[in-house]
C-alpha cells in the first residue's frame, strides 16, 4: 500500500519580519499537519518536534503539498540539511502553475472544486501563534491538510480540478498526478 503523505505547516513569522521571500528559513514553524494514508490519520507537529515531522515526510511514498516546494520546504531549511524537494512530491500549485502559467489559491481551487474553503489565513495563523491560541492553529492547519487531501484525490480521479478565473468564471484545468 502506498503511504501519502499530505502536508501543511504556518510559521511563526511574516514576511515583513525577516525582510521578504529571500529570507523563509527564518520565518520558523510554528505547526506542522499530515496526514498519512498509511494510517488515515492526522499527525501534529511544532519546532521542538520537526524532526519528527521530516522523518515523516522522508518515510512517505509521496507527499502531497500546496506551495510545498516553494515555501514549506524553504521553511523547514531551517531545521535540516536534507534537500527535501527531492523527496517524491506533488506540490499541486507548481503543477498547476506550470499548466496555467499563474498561480491560483488553494481557497479558489478548494471552493470552485469541492464546494468548500479555507477557514482563514496565514496571517491569521500568525497571529493565533502569538496568542498561545494552539487549539486554533492547529484546527486551521488540519483543515488546509484536509482540503489539500480531498483536492488531489479528486484531481487524481477524475483528472481536473476547477477554479474561478478573474471574471469569476468556473474554469477546468486537466491535471496529471
Amino acid at each position: 500500500m502506498e503511504n501519502i503523505v499530505y502536508f501543511d505547516l504556518e510559521t511563526q513569522k511574516t514576511f515583513d519580519e525577516v525582510g521578504g521571500r529571500a529570507h523563509m528559513h527564518k520565518l520558523r514553524l510554528s505547526v506542522g499537519v499530515t496526514y498519512s494514508s498509511a494510517d488515515n490519520d492526522f499527525h501534529r507537529y511544532t519546532e521542538d518536534t520537526v524532526a519528527d515531522l521530516i522523518a515523516e515526510l522522508k518515510s512517505a511514498d509521496l507527499i502531497v503539498g500546496f506551495n510545498q516546494l516553494g515555501f514549506d520546504y524553504p521553511v523547514l531549511g531551517a531545521y535540516t540539511q536534507d534537500n527535501l524537494s527531492l523527496l517524491p512530491n506533488v506540490d499541486m500549485l507548481d503543477h498547476l502553475h506550470r499548466r496555467l502559467g499563474f498561480r491560483v489559491s488553494l481557497d479558489n481551487l478548494a471552493a470552485a472544486t469541492l464546494g468548500t474553503g479555507k477557514s482563514a489565513d496565514g496571517l491569521q495563523a500568525v497571529r493565533w501563534w502569538r496568542e498561545g491560541d494552539m487549539d486554533n492553529l492547529f484546527a486551521y492547519c488540519e483543515k488546509d491538510v484536509e482540503v489539500t487531501r480531498r483536492l488531489f484525490e479528486f484531481g487524481r480521479k477524475n483528472r481536473y480540478v476547477m477554479f474561478r478565473d478573474k471574471r469569476y468564471k468556473v474554469q477546468q484545468v486537466q491535471v496529471s498526478w
